[in-house]
């Protein structure tokens, strides 16, 4: 059978495109350093690729809701543990007061005292993290607390997720926390002023409450710390594993990968060597066949 021209420039048109693509898909594996570059690389490597990307994004994801969530907890914390020590200074200033020895003007003193306490205590129940109300419940951009200790926030505490079936509580109910010791101090306060030692003495017994009740809060907010520690370290457990898992999918072997691109720079260049005699027939002889 008779080959015309015509076919022999299409054939050598049709091998040249085929050894160009394929030099030029291994320089785009040595480029990138990847062996998946399209869907046609490899469908099924490449349906696995997406679906651990995007489990690394989840855990991307819960690591920055777990951080999040510690700077809150930290805040709570510390916090709360300001309000246990001005309580303690309170019940200690108590003692005094409730004491034969004091007189009306020590105990009218001790209100002044007593107010200053009650006054940081508020401003550590507005404690903020980067301007969000860690006491207000869900109402995070409102301030929980009026100076004479009215709450304006809900009952509702904050939460963020730190798994995909597990929340975690970091902000509080300000209502919950601090309770009615407000209203204790307050009584505390005019039970000075009016030199009462019977309400001295009952505010005493209140105050013991008080700090019962935040060392316990002190002590669930270390237990939460704890267990978003725990989370943390199983986070990046996984995503060492994952990224792992999606190099030995993605990743090309260099080495290999360099030699592909020597080996198809050599044939398209012999393709070129042998094909361009052919190529250098006349217009005339393609045209006449």
């Amino acid at each position: 059978m008779r080959v015309t021209n015509r076919s022999i420039f299409e054939s050598v048109k049709y091998n040249l495109g085929n050894i160009s693509e394929q030099l030029n898909k291994a320089n785009e594996i040595a480029s990138t350093g990847k062996r998946i570059n399209s869907l046609s690389d490899d469908p099924v490597g490449l349906t696995q690729s997406l679906s651990i990307q995007s489990s690394l994004a989840n855990i991307e994801q819960m690591q920055r809701n777990i951080d999040y969530g510690k700077s809150w907890l930290s805040a709570s914390e510390s916090a709360l543990t300001s309000v246990d020590n001005i309580l303690s200074n309170t019940k200690a200033l108590c003692v005094q007061m409730a004491s034969g020895t004091a007189g009306a003007d020590q105990r009218s003193a001790a209100a002044e005292t007593l107010q200053n306490n009650l006054d940081e205590i508020v401003s550590l129940a507005n404690t903020n993290v980067a301007g969000n109300y860690i006491f207000s419940g869900t109402k995070t951009d409102i301030e929980p607390f009026d100076q004479d200790g009215t709450y304006n926030g809900d009952n509702n505490p904050f939460a963020i997720k730190i798994s995909k079936n597990a929340t975690v509580e970091i902000g509080g109910d300000g209502q919950a926390v601090f309770g009615t010791l407000f209203s204790t101090l307050t009584d505390l306060k005019t039970a000075l002023q009016t030199n009462d030692v019977s309400g001295i003495q009952d505010a005493m017994g209140k105050l013991d409450t008080h700090l019962d009740d935040i060392s316990g809060k002190i002590s669930d907010i270390g237990s939460k710390s704890d267990r978003m520690d725990i989370k943390k370290n199983i986070f990046q457990d996984l995503n060492l594993s994952n990224t792992e898992r999606l190099s030995n999918i993605e990743d090309a072997d260099m080495a290999e990968a360099v030699m592909n691109v020597s080996a198809a720079q050599l044939t398209y260049q012999a393709a070129l060597a042998s094909s361009s005699k052919v190529m250098s027939l006349s217009l005339v002889d393609y045209l006449t066949t």
